[in-house]
């Protein structure tokens, strides 16, 4: 017998709860201030939670958001903002008995998907979830022009503080979901994702316009400015950094960078978190000073009911194939399904080729090639030809991209700090953090000896410490 229980919290239970979270991501307990800014969108409904007697010792929370699909349905979806272990209660079975728990309240709830930013990559494949999406890290050097004919002459403005965040949710309301895999953003999100970026860590917000006379904005991307405070530059320049990069069109897209690549003194754009297709060299006059830099998973997805979560989408031209499901959690979902162009259905037939539900989630929104999934023996099949069919049934007209980053408290615990490295260090090659340290002191020096015959001079006072900077917080949990 467990020396612990899972079950939904209580309202008293919120902020002791929340705390676990808290500490598991290295951050102090909220403070009564941010808990006051917090309180009406941290909601006990959704919040599972590990409990030792009286003693909170875990915690997977959720939010409702919905899903757009290939074919431009969409579906609802739990958004799992939050995952905890108390520290000194890991490898005890509570994640997994929290994670069982919250996928089959899901499963009553009527859910057919769930998704969630992983912190760990090896964590979540082993309850169903999947990489469904992936995104990319673009950075550009500066100068960097568009070419001429690269986009369409819109205009932007610059807004911050409460304007800002009710501008964006207004835009990002009105151009819906563009892309498969893209997600609904609730009133919670809002306030706890950019009350604090806008307010306290200075972003501010670049709103697009098209040309014409409409007037109606078409797309926005959050950013900051971070001095890098190089001295061996005499431009100083700075990084820009972008986030929250989301637009009706190609055209926004390209009026957006335009403006970011306009900035005066800077030396770098930074670009986390952009769709792998977005091609941003082949807007400049030189493509070299654009390149992505990394890409990695974005939305894991859970199909919670498989049944109804394959149907809700479309397919490709090509004959059927007959999938062998395996759900080791949810073993309702286990069984073969034929697909093809018409639909879905349950089927007694040969299977084709099978897998896992994790890895059926890999391949629900166009993300992965079949034949990638098997040739890393995620699936398994006897017939060569199915993997093309399959491939065809999958395939989307437009990479899959979530473009929403979502936890139960981004970055409330502090400033976040650049995530560039120093720019002398990029210049060199070398990591910073390898020089040697400086000596001791307050001037770095050790006190010389007098010489003979002379009077020791009196030691100088120790300058005065620096003011203290504001705590910064972890990089942002995913």
């Amino acid at each position: 017998m467990s020396d612990y229980t899972v079950r939904p919290i209580t309202e008293a239970e919120r902020r002791p709860v929340y705390d676990v979270l808290q500490r598991a991501l290295h951050r102090n307990p909220v403070t009564d201030e941010r808990w006051a800014r917090i309180t009406d969108f941290w909601a006990a409904d959704g919040t599972t939670g590990a409990f030792a007697g009286e003693l909170p010792v875990g915690v997977a929370s959720s939010i409702p958001s919905t899903i757009v699909l290939p074919g431009g349905a969409t579906l609802p979806m739990a958004a799992v903002d939050g995952v905890a272990v108390r520290s000194d209660w890991t490898r005890r079975g509570v994640l997994t008995a929290m994670m069982d728990t919250q996928l089959h309240e899901f499963a009553e709830r009527g859910y057919p998907v769930a998704g969630l930013h992983a912190s760990e990559a090896v964590i979540y494949g082993r309850f169903g979830y999947g990489v469904a999406t992936r995104s990319a890290t673009i950075r550009a050097k500066l100068p960097a022009r568009l070419r001429d004919g690269a986009t369409a002459p819109g205009t932007v403005h610059v807004l911050d503080g409460a304007e800002a965040t009710a501008t964006a949710s207004a835009i990002h309301e009105r151009i819906g979901l563009r892309r498969p895999g893209m997600i609904a953003r609730p009133a919670r999100w809002w306030e706890v994702s950019y009350s604090r970026k806008l307010d306290l860590e200075g972003y501010r917000l670049a709103v697009h316009t098209g040309p014409g006379d409409s007037g109606v904005p078409d797309g926005f991307a959050v950013f900051r400015t971070v001095p890098q405070r190089d001295h061996l530059d005499p431009n100083h320049g700075a990084l820009l950094e972008a986030e929250d990069f989301v637009t009706a069109d190609d055209a926004a897209v390209a009026g957006l960078w335009r403006f970011l690549l306009s900035v005066d003194l800077l030396a770098t754009v930074n670009a986390p978190g952009r769709p792998v297709d977005e091609e941003v060299g082949v807007l400049l006059t030189d493509s070299r000073r654009a390149r992505t830099v990394s890409v990695g998973d974005e939305l894991w997805l859970r199909l919670v009911d498989v049944p109804a979560a394959l149907a809700a989408r479309t397919y490709g031209t090509a004959d059927p194939v007959v999938l062998d499901v395996a759900d080791r959690m949810l073993p309702d979902n286990t069984g073969r399904y034929r697909i093809g162009p018409d639909g879905v259905e349950r089927t007694g037939a040969a299977a084709d080729l099978a897998l896992d539900v994790d890895t059926l989630a890999m391949l629900y929104l166009g993300e992965w090639r079949p034949a990638t999934l098997a040739l890393a023996g995620r699936i398994t099949g006897a017939d060569p030809g199915a993997l093309s069919r399959a491939d065809a049934l999958f395939r989307t007209a437009q990479r899959p991209w979530c473009g929403t980053h979502f936890c139960a408290d981004p970055r409330l615990s502090g400033l976040t700090p650049p995530a560039a490295p120093p720019a002398a260090a990029r210049r060199t090659g070398r990591d910073s953090s390898a020089r040697p340290a400086p000596r001791p002191g307050p001037d770095r020096r050790a006190p010389r000896a007098p010489r003979p015959g002379r009077t020791a001079r009196p030691a100088r006072p120790p300058r005065p410490a620096p003011p203290s900077a504001p705590p910064r917080g972890s990089p942002r949990p995913r």
